[in-house]
């Protein structure tokens, strides 16, 4: 049967790779994206958070199947801090409702493994408490500073949205509702994002050597399109509130077994 997805960041990496393999399924995927998607929409800015919801809405008659949060980026930047946290949220609750109308509901969002990172307890913080002037306050100061705090950002981001998902999952409106939330922790993959990143063997060595991925090292984006397409599938109806780190091996070089 077909189902009906969104996927937000869907024109490149993770989300395009995601879109191509839901469809090459036979399912309908609305994609939305800064540029070049079904939707065109700034998910840094509340009135597109609020624009992708009432798009979707029209386009998908008012019942969606599942919603892929995959939209981020990796910047040092004030942007970062509005989209991989606020968009993220303002998408999986703002589509929520037309998760209602499906037999088999899902929602995954896409973290990553720099939730592992060091980061700001204030800005962490920050997003916990839904403070979206305070975050981005926050997030301007560390912008302002050295590079070091600057990159504060992204893993801060990411590890506040593991964390909302870990928190909401379990409620009543997501797992009470029959709806599974959970999310991947990606290792390095190979995207625009983090071309910059990887262009030279110098500059691939020096990623590796902070992100050790021992299985397979650094991979293609249509891994983890494998994995959202299962945890967003009818077959998925007992994972909750689960970050899947698909890292090749980075969660356990760096946690080992402190997570027990």
């Amino acid at each position: 049967m077909e189902r009906t997805y969104v996927i937000t960041g869907a024109a490149s990496g993770i989300g395009k790779a995601t879109k191509e393999l839901l469809e090459s399924r036979g399912d309908r995927v609305i994609g939305a994206d800064i540029a070049g998607s079904d939707i065109t929409v700034d998910l840094t800015t509340r009135e597109g958070r609020e624009t992708l919801v009432t798009v979707v809405e029209t386009l998908s008659g008012g019942t969606i199947d599942a919603v892929l949060a995959v939209a981020g980026l990796s910047s040092p930047t004030i942007a970062t801090a509005a989209v991989n946290y606020f968009g993220a949220v303002a998408t999986l609750e703002g589509l929520r409702p037309l998760l209602a109308g499906s037999h088999s509901p899902r929602a995954v969002a896409v973290t990553s493994m720099a939730s592992l990172m060091p980061h700001d307890d204030a800005l962490v913080t920050a997003f916990l408490n839904g403070n979206e002037d305070e975050a981005l306050a926050r997030a301007a100061e560390l912008a302002a500073g050295s590079p070091d705090e600057g990159n504060l950002i992204y893993g801060s981001s990411k590890q506040a949205l593991s964390r909302w998902v870990r928190r909401q999952a379990p409620t009543a409106e997501w797992a009470g509702a029959g709806i599974p939330l959970n999310a991947v922790a990606p290792g390095v993959v190979l995207t625009p994002m983090t071309a910059a990143l990887t262009a030279t063997e110098e500059a691939r060595t020096q990623l590796a050597g902070m992100v050790p991925m021992p299985l397979n090292g650094f991979f293609g984006p249509e891994s983890v399109a494998q994995l959202l397409a299962w945890l967003s599938s009818e077959e998925n109806g007992h994972l909750c509130g689960q970050v899947i780190f698909i890292d090749g091996g980075s969660d356990a070089v760096i946690r080992g077994d402190s997570t027990w």
